[in-house]
């Protein structure tokens, strides 16, 4: 009975202590990849002047990540988001930003991000340079990617960036609200 409780004790004692656990590598996530947005999360923020702004996402995007097994630095990202899918929990909000104003969603279907250079910048980051294409506007712009998670088949990164909404003529509302678009984003991709 002792020697049994000893095992236990000695058991739960293992499972408990921390153990080291390598961080995923951009090394090691060779591979091409699909977005899966039922896994995923593309949120924004427009600050405010004064109260809380406008935080919203995006229901429905689609991409792809494919990553050389030789280089990170030849990662090519593609990210289609489809405006008429954002949401802000407020339906006049939503429909606002659905307008000619903003989206324009009855004329323009997709916002479009095409990576053209990924420069590493640790282990498990990157920044992503890429073509940010909406309402018929083109201009560079910069997202930092860190992987979080590596898994089977799977890659979870978290990505971050700034882009000003007036260079694709939607800077309604400035300066109440600030013309800077806050990104993060949290996209699962699976092996295809």
């Amino acid at each position: 009975m002792k020697m049994r409780t000893a095992f236990v004790a000695a058991l739960l004692l293992f499972l408990a202590s921390p153990r080291a656990v390598a961080a995923p590598s951009l090394s090691e996530a060779a591979g091409s990849y699909v977005i899966v947005p039922s896994q995923s999360v593309l949120a924004f923020a427009v600050p405010a002047v004064s109260g809380p702004g406008i935080k919203g996402r995006f229901a429905r995007f689609e991409g792809t990540v494919d990553i050389p097994a030789d280089s990170v630095e030849a990662a090519r990202v593609t990210i289609t988001i489809y405006p008429e899918s954002v949401t802000t929990g407020q339906k006049r909000v939503d429909d606002f930003l659905k307008t000619d104003a903003v989206f324009d969603t009855r004329n323009e279907r997709a916002i479009i991000f095409r990576s053209a250079r990924v420069h590493r910048t640790g282990e498990d980051a990157a920044t992503i340079e890429g073509n940010l294409t909406a309402r018929g506007r083109t201009f560079r712009e910069t997202f930092r990617a860190r992987l979080a998670d590596s898994r089977r088949g799977s890659l979870r990164f978290h990505v971050q960036g700034k882009v000003f909404r007036s260079r694709y003529g939607m800077d309604v509302g400035t300066p109440i609200y600030s013309n800077v678009v806050d990104f993060d984003m949290d996209l699962s991709v699976r092996r295809r």
